[in-house]
């Protein structure tokens, strides 16, 4: 019984194996869009993609970065400035896009754009707080996403999705895990509707790797402003440590080894350029070791883990 079962998953194994070796023909003729492409994984999937010969539109915030990527790739390159908070923006990048791909469409669209803090304690934080987030991180790929699906849906693309492990299972206050859910949901939904059309949905859902946007400095920097403008009341119930001891099990949650931004970026280049890409890519070991398997324990486990791992508050019970 054992040996075959050993060899129905060798086989399982292997034909997967084989599946995903497969690559998409004519890349360089396709058309890839990517969002926040200044810095970070986008960045380097820009530069990535233009290597590989296919024809990238790369949606920066800065002009600066634009012309600092600019400088760094081939003609074949060309950039936008783009807003994901903005509808306006997001219109006219998408009348640029059009106007660049002509009548073959769009191949792959990737919504990477994104932020992560504000992250404290929902507590500490307004409303607002969390509008910032989700106008980025969730709101902004499905705008953009609209805009530019009747593209896809004509060169029968791609639509990668820029996730996180925080998507799967939620440790921090803040928008952000909110947003990372959302965008989990948006994408299992379109996946299901774009089937019929022949487009394909990928999620990346990696775990913790060191960009611009989780730099030790400024989560600190904005964890305390965060801090400042709580109530006394509020202070008074965390405690003047809280901050300390809750960078500490931030800095024991980072993985002991180095983490390459190429480990996402392959994930969603074979997204883009695989005939038969996965739905879910989970790069790091950390996203799928510990948070993946986390995802699927119970609830009350979960917390446990939680309840024992975060800092606890100068008052709390």
């Amino acid at each position: 019984m054992w040996l075959h079962l050993a060899v129905l998953v060798g086989l399982f194994c292997l034909l997967r194996w084989y599946r995903e070796r497969q690559v998409v023909s004519h890349l360089r003729d396709k058309f890839v869009f990517i969002t926040g492409c200044d810095s970070g994984f986008g960045n380097l999937l820009a530069r990535q993609l233009d290597l590989r010969g296919l024809r990238v539109l790369a949606g920066c915030l800065t002009e600066q970065g634009a012309e600092q990527l600019r400088s760094q790739t081939s003609g074949r390159l060309q950039t936008v400035i783009l807003d994901v908070t903005k509808t306006e923006s997001i219109a006219a990048a998408a009348e640029w896009v059009k106007e660049c791909v002509g009548d073959r469409g769009l191949w792959g669209l990737v919504n990477n754009a994104g932020i992560c803090t504000p992250m404290a304690p929902n507590q500490w934080l307004t409303k607002q707080d969390f509008v910032k987030i989700l106008e980025v991180n969730l709101l902004g790929v499905i705008d953009v996403t609209l805009n530019v699906l009747p593209l896809v849906q004509k060169a029968r693309g791609r639509v990668v999705n820029m996730s996180s492990v925080m998507g799967r299972v939620s440790f921090n206050g803040g928008g952000y895990s909110i947003s990372k859910f959302g965008v989990e949901a948006f994408s299992d939904s379109l996946r299901r509707e774009l089937c019929y059309f022949g487009v394909k949905v990928a999620m990346i859902e990696p775990g913790y790797f060191i960009t611009n946007m989780t730099q030790g400095g400024n989560f600190l920097e904005n964890l305390q402003a965060l801090w400042n403008q709580t109530s006394p009341e509020v202070k008074e119930l965390y405690g003047d440590n809280f901050i300390a001891d809750f960078l500490k099990i931030r800095s024991l949650l980072k993985p002991p080894w180095p983490q390459n931004l190429s480990l996402v970026t392959d994930c969603m280049e074979h997204a883009l350029t695989a005939c038969h890409p996965r739905t879910r890519y989970s790069p790091g070991w950390d996203a799928k070791f510990l948070y993946l398997p986390m995802s699927y324990l119970p609830s009350f486990l979960v917390d446990l883990v939680a309840y024992w791992c975060y800092p606890r508050p100068a008052k709390a019970l």
